[in-house]
């Protein structure tokens, strides 16, 4: 571990509150589905007792299809069904898209108060390489606009608090190539990082009995361990004092930038602060650097519980690992767990 992670792990631990929360002995297992949300009527996930939920996605674009008028219909099918069926809901509130898809309301791209709405990413094959079009990202950094989506998030709030298990924000990470050119012109880091702070404050006000997860992975205007600004270590501390979770995209134990990122950061948080990774497609068809070793679901199910302590993982439905690896395996560790009929 080099001296510059170690002293951020030591760092956040000191100026961490102390909590007297317990938090589960081993992580909850939820079925990452995504946008795929019909899937939760399959019969391997709800005959299934080590999957204790679902993890959905809902874009801001179909919950909100018109200023102030909020279509919620769909997520509260979908969590009445779970509940009738023993299970829990975790949302994913999804305002970023990394495709041509934009995934917020259509009255933020005409209005111009909003200055568009959203703001095109864009990234680089490599060092040297044009910026290609990577998705859209809501302008969160924009009063406006961010306005709007705390609304959204106090709507949600009164109307499913207390009865999902909670609702996690999408990643912090957005990219513009390091180009001015592609950059929008009112972003700067420091902006950009209080108004996270801002939507995590107001989620979580939102949600006092659910668990709200910021997915914390990455800020523009810094890249560690080099360039600390202190940008992400920030939304971290913040996510303490508020009393919000912590956690991310892609549970990739070998993989070098989360290791410099997110990880130490999530393993450092402080007792009572709640934590969850998702496992993506690719995730699992990750192989040792060193060995050569392709990852199995018993090696990362024991990073995620023994190095970063999570309370949640979101496994992913890629094939074939999902039927073949991830449900054999965590039926045998509950069957292990709770012996019986």
């Amino acid at each position: 571990m080099t001296t510059t992670l170690l002293t951020l792990l030591l760092g956040l631990a000191a100026a961490a509150p102390p909590s007297t929360q317990p938090r589960p002995s081993e992580p909850q297992s939820y079925v990452f589905f995504g946008f795929d949300r019909e899937r939760i009527h399959e019969r391997s996930f709800l005959d299934e007792p080590a999957l204790v939920g679902a993890q959905l996605k809902y874009s801001w674009k179909e919950l909100e299809p018109e200023p102030g008028r909020y279509d919620l219909k769909p997520l509260l099918a979908d969590l009445a069904f779970l509940e009738e069926h023993g299970k829990r809901l975790f949302v994913q509130l999804q305002d970023v898209s990394f495709s041509k898809w934009v995934l917020v309301p259509d009255y933020l791209t005409k209005d111009p108060r909003y200055g568009g709405g959203v703001a095109a990413q864009y990234d680089r094959k490599g060092p040297g390489a044009e910026p290609r079009f990577a998705g859209w990202v809501a302008r969160r950094w924009d009063p406006a606009v961010r306005a709007r989506f705390v609304a959204l998030l106090e709507a949600l709030g009164r109307a499913v608090d207390g009865r999902v298990e909670g609702i996690n924000l999408a990643e912090t990470a957005v990219d513009f190539a390091d180009s001015p050119e592609h950059t929008p012109k009112d972003l700067t880091p420091d902006g950009y990082r209080a108004a996270f702070q801002a939507i995590m404050t107001a989620a979580k006000r939102a949600f006092p009995r659910s668990h709200v997860i910021v997915y914390a992975n990455f800020m523009p205007g810094e890249w560690l361990p080099d360039d600390d600004h202190g940008h992400l270590r920030a939304v971290y501390d913040h996510a303490a004092k508020t009393g919000v979770g912590v956690g991310g995209p892609d549970l990739m134990p070998w993989k070098k930038w989360q290791r410099l990122h997110s990880y130490p950061l999530i393993a450092a948080r402080p007792a009572g602060v709640v934590a969850g990774v998702a496992v993506q497609d690719g995730n699992l068809a990750e192989r040792d650097p060193k060995s050569g070793d392709a990852l199995t679901v018993a090696e990362l199910y024991r990073y995620a519980s023994e190095e970063l302590r999570l309370d949640y993982v979101f496994w992913g439905t890629e094939e074939p690992y999902y039927s073949r690896d991830v449900i054999p395996f965590l039926h045998a560790r509950h069957r292990a767990a709770r012996p019986g009929p």
